[in-house]
């Protein structure tokens, strides 16, 4: 399957450790070759840089290692086909706007017999994939429950795409990243954890390349950086695990919710 990467930062930061462990994973030490993405949120605006090739041969992602991009929400995902043949097109993450926002969208997992359930009216998927459709049928079902209108409360915008990730899955594994530019919303099945750094901040290590960083040299004590993976990209900090049909939203770094189910501390 693919794997997901993403972050959620109070003040503009760049993601180069976490990506730089990510990116291993695509053909070094993981199978993730199909291709690779990765959106960088700055206020409503964002970039995104995308390549069919490994994450671990391509150009493109050697510039986002070594030139640190700063953002306040990054999402970033490495694909191992599954549905739809191997091009840009079908390469994550997915955007759309909706309510003068620009929305990005990742999927790691298979889902099956779902053509004639996710069908969408106002969002048409370019590509072939299971997981943009399901993002365009996310988006129509937001339209229905909302309108056309932002809403005031973004809050119930999440907890409706919660509910509705409930109903992919029944469909097959369906873990999700969204956002709109300011909250970051997680949806787990199986494979999903997050770690929150602040102050007081110490040194990581990944677990894909021997790469380490003092984060008290990086950082301000006021600092928060949040950062989502399908697994932990470092072996010396404690991840907190999801477990299935759990989903946090994350904010300005600090996670400001998280469903009510059973987590499991990965401490490694």
């Amino acid at each position: 399957m693919c794997e997901l990467l993403a972050m959620s930062a109070n003040v503009p930061t760049d993601i180069v450790f976490s990506f730089t462990g990510l990116a291993e994973r695509g053909g070094v030490t993981g199978p993730h070759v199909d291709g690779w993405g990765i959106t960088f949120y700055e206020g409503k605006g964002s970039r995104t840089f995308k390549d069919a090739c490994p994450s671990s041969q391509s150009e493109i992602a050697s510039l986002i290692k070594r030139y640190p991009i700063k953002a306040e929400v990054v999402i970033s995902h490495i694909r191992q086909a599954n549905r739809g043949e191997v091009c840009l097109v079908n390469t994550h993450p997915f955007s759309r706007e909706l309510w003068g926002l620009n929305w990005t969208y990742a999927h790691n997992g298979q889902l099956t017999d779902y053509e004639q359930t996710l069908t969408s009216t106002r969002f048409t998927a370019v590509g072939n994939t299971d997981s943009e459709q399901a993002f365009c049928w996310i988006l129509d079902r937001l339209v229905d429950k909302f309108s056309y209108q932002l809403p005031t409360d973004m809050r119930r915008v999440f907890e409706y795409v919660a509910e509705l990730a409930e109903q992919i899955r029944q469909f097959g594994v369906f873990n999700m990243l969204l956002s709109e530019g300011e909250h970051l919303m997680s949806y787990c099945t199986n494979n999903l954890c997050y770690i929150t750094r602040k102050a007081p901040f110490g040194q990581a290590r990944l677990v894909d390349t021997d790469v380490m960083v003092d984060f008290n040299k990086e950082t301000t004590p006021n600092d928060v950086v949040s950062v989502i993976a399908t697994r932990p990209l470092t072996n010396n900090e404690q991840w907190t695990i999801l477990s299935p049909g759990q989903w946090c939203l994350f904010r300005l770094g600090d996670c400001c919710h998280i469903s009510e189910m059973v987590i499991k501390e990965h401490d490694i």
